[in-house]
This record gives structure tokens, sequence and C-alpha cells, in this order.
């Protein structure tokens, strides 16, 4: 399987910002579990879930202070790539 995201060096702090579907970030187990699925892949790092709505704005889910740093942070700024995951 693979998945947009982007592990992210910003003012000391690594982080993992993943893109899921709306539903993901709207209910606290799914996103729990959802992060819990994403550690594999990013061991050790805290993992932000971000989806957009249908006019693009993004949602997050996640630490408050990686949260409230990426709600000031253009989207097209953060290093977007593809990963795999098994």
């Amino acid at each position: 399987m693979t998945f947009q995201g982007a592990l992210v060096n910003e003012q000391g702090v690594t982080f993992a910002i993943i893109i899921v579907k709306s539903h993901a970030v709207q209910h606290t187990a799914e996103a729990m579990s959802t992060q819990r699925k994403f550690s594999s892949v990013f061991p050790g790092v805290p993992i932000v879930l971000m989806a957009e709505d249908s006019r693009g704005v993004p949602a997050y889910y996640g630490r408050r202070d990686i949260v409230g740093f990426l709600s000031n942070t253009p989207m097209e700024s953060i290093p977007w790539k593809e990963y795999s995951y098994n």
C-alpha cells in the first residue's frame, strides 16, 4: 500500500504527517487506531493525521503543539512524498 505523507523536522521536533480520509480525523478512536497503524512506518515519531474537506481546508489530528504549528503552515510548504507500507 502507498500513501502520501511527510517527515518534518521543525524547531527541533521531528514528526510525521499522514494524509487520510476525513472520517479518520473526525473520530478519536479511529484516529488513534490510524496513528498506531502508521507507527511502524515512523517509529518513535509523533504522527499527525491530515484530511482536507471539500474546499481543500485541512483538518489535523495529533499532538496539540504540532497541530497548532501546522494550522499556521501553508500546505505547499510541507515536503509531501509517497511512502510504501506493508
